[in-house]
């Protein structure tokens, strides 16, 4: 993952907003597919994966934020 310095409240809207883009763009298209398929397991598994990846974003930022 590519690292990006954030120096000013615009900067940060704009990366959550591409981040956002990203999950949603990953995991929010194989949620749906469970969801569209009905497949309870797939759909469990995406929705999980959707989770870890808004988590995984927040505690990118917060990482990013511990050393300065």
């Amino acid at each position: 993952m590519e690292t990006t310095e954030i120096g000013s409240r615009a900067e940060f809207a704009l990366w959550a907003i591409q981040r956002a883009q990203e999950i949603v763009t990953i995991e929010g298209a194989t949620f749906a597919l469970a969801a569209r398929d009905m497949d309870e397991e797939a759909l469990a598994s995406s929705a999980a994966g959707l989770g870890k990846a808004i988590a995984d974003a927040m505690l990118e930022v917060f990482d990013g934020l511990l050393a300065e």
